[in-house]
Order: structure tokens, then sequence, then C-alpha cells
């Protein structure tokens, strides 16, 4: 195959959403934006999740919060926020601002806050989508996280869709026995778009004093240690339903993300590393468009899914 030399087209769609790239950050890794606006030229993401955002401001867990592990990071910041009247408020002129997609990550303790919080931001100028979080506990049915159970999940996506315009995207939790009746079960409730994996949980243990290194005990894992398992979810939800999937867990490289793409996600979301290397996300921007030149491909969209398997 002839190396390409015109530059490739990177754009990708998420239901009606538009992406310039298909490489967006992921939510709680990345701030507000402005955090990172003299690190990373904003305007060439893809799109930016912003920090998970609830009804009420929340203060989070008690530090420590974060552990470094081998190949990757526990983080147990309890979905921090300044609430959505501040968002609106506060973060998103600056949001509006910039030159990339916006995608606002919901979080709810019921399936009414979450229905809420989407009928709240839906009209808000410079919103492009929604990310809904399901890994939280659903506080009426005793703790149970919506994520864990198909027919909570769906209820969520239908009571969120039902209540906004803007394109929905449901973020999924690999803290499952099956991950594709998950997938399933919110897309045939109306998700536009699936967003794969949350963080798996892990602890870590001091060992001279005997104690867990988070003051939460349990938290999220992240980082290159999950990418093997993210990347085999991405292909197996990919393979099953017909909506666009967004890779996450593990992505660092550019390498990384195109192995998402092929896998069959039509966009990924960097999140751990752009804590080492906020470049991050621009390289891998970089490395996509070589990779499709060097493969003689003119579209970024030519190569998802096209994973070979079998003979």
């Amino acid at each position: 195959m002839a190396p390409l030399t015109s530059k490739p087209d990177l754009s990708v769609h998420i239901g009606p959403l538009t992406l310039a790239n298909p490489v967006m950050t992921a939510s709680g890794t990345f701030g507000y934006a402005r955090e990172f606006a003299d690190l990373v030229r904003l305007d060439r993401l893809g799109a930016v999740a912003v920090k998970g955002i609830s009804l009420e401001p929340r203060p989070g867990n008690p530090p420590p919060r974060v552990v470094e592990t081998v190949g990757g990071m526990l983080n147990a910041i309890g979905l921090e926020n300044v609430g959505i009247d501040r968002f609106i408020g506060e973060k998103m002129p600056f949001l509006r601002q910039c030159a990339c997609r916006v995608v606002v990550n919901i979080l709810g303790d019921s399936v009414d806050e979450y229905a809420q919080l989407a009928e709240k931001l839906t009209g808000v100028d410079g919103i492009d989508a929604l990310e809904i979080n399901i890994s939280c506990p659903n506080v009426k049915k005793g703790g149970v996280a919506f994520g864990t159970v198909p027919e909570m999940a769906a209820a969520v996506t239908k009571a969120v869709k039902q209540a906004t315009d803007l394109p929905v995207i449901v973020k999924l939790s690999p803290n499952v026995t099956d991950i594709v009746a998950m997938a399933r079960a919110v897309a045939e409730a109306g998700a536009d778009g699936l967003s794969l994996i949350n963080t798996l949980i892990g602890m870590a243990i001091d060992i001279r004093n005997r104690r867990p290194r988070l003051a939460n005990v349990i938290g999220g894992l992240s980082g290159p240690a999950v990418k093997p398992v993210a990347l085999r979810m991405v292909w197996q939800v990919a393979s099953a339903v017909s909506i666009p999937v967004i890779g996450i867990g593990g992505i660092g490289t550019a390498e990384d993300a195109i192995e998402f793409l092929l896998a069959g996600a039509t966009a990924v979301q960097v999140g751990t590393a752009n804590f080492y290397n906020p470049a991050a996300t621009e390289q891998i921007i970089d490395g996509i468009a070589a990779y499709l030149c060097e493969q003689g491909e003119d579209s970024v969209r030519a190569i998802i899914g096209t994973l070979c398997v079998g003979a």
C-alpha cells in the first residue's frame, strides 16, 4: 500500500456529534480545561470531557486521595466538584471559548437527579454533549451502582434522553459480570454513544504502618495497567452494539489509541497520561495522522473496527 501524501481526514461522528479528530480528554483528568490551557492547544482536541458535575457541590473524600501503583494510579477523589450552578456560571464562560467540542459528565444519586442535571444543562451555550457517569450509587436502591444493573442503567439513560436534546454518551463501569449486557441495555434505551471503561476498583496497603494508602481504603485504578482489560471490553462491546464506542483506559501514545480504533472504537479518551505527559493528546493526534499516511488511508474512519480476528 503506497503511503498517503495528502493530509488525512481525522473527523469522526458520535451520533449527531462531529469531532474534528477522535482524541478526547477523559473526565476527571483534565479539570474544566482551563487548568491545561497553558500546556495544551485546546483547539486541537476533538473534545474535552469535563470533570463530573452534580446538582450540589461535593467536597470529595479526605486525603490521601491518590496513590501511584505499578503501571498506573489509584484515586479516591470522591467526585469532588463545584456543582451545576457554579459550573454554568464560572466554568462555562471559558469552555465556551474553546475551539473544540465540550462534553459535560454528569453524576447523581437517583434517576431524577440525572434528569434534572440534563434539563438544566440543555440550552446552555457551548455544551455539545452529555456523558453519564453511571458508576454512582443509587441511594434510593440501597447504594447499588447504576452501572452494575442493566435495568437501572437503562432507566437513567431513558430519563436523560427524555430531558435533553443533546447527544447522550453513557460511561460504562468495568466492574460488572457482563459488560456487553450493560452496553446493550443502554443502547436499547436510546444512548447515542458509549464510553468505556471507567476505572477498575483496587486498593494499596502501606506495610510499615499496616494501613490502607488511601483514606477511602479503595479507589479507582487507571493508567497503562488497565489497557488490556479496556481494549478487550471495547472490542466486545463494539462488536455487539451499533452505536459508537469511545475507548478509555491506559491510552498514552498514538499506538495505544490506534489499537482501540482497530478494535472498534470510534474515538478515544486520554486520562491518566494527562498527569505525566500533558502533551500526550496532541502527540496522539499527530501520531494517528502519521499512521494513516503510512498506511495509505485518507480517513481515520477507514481503520475503525478493522481488526482481523481468526483465519
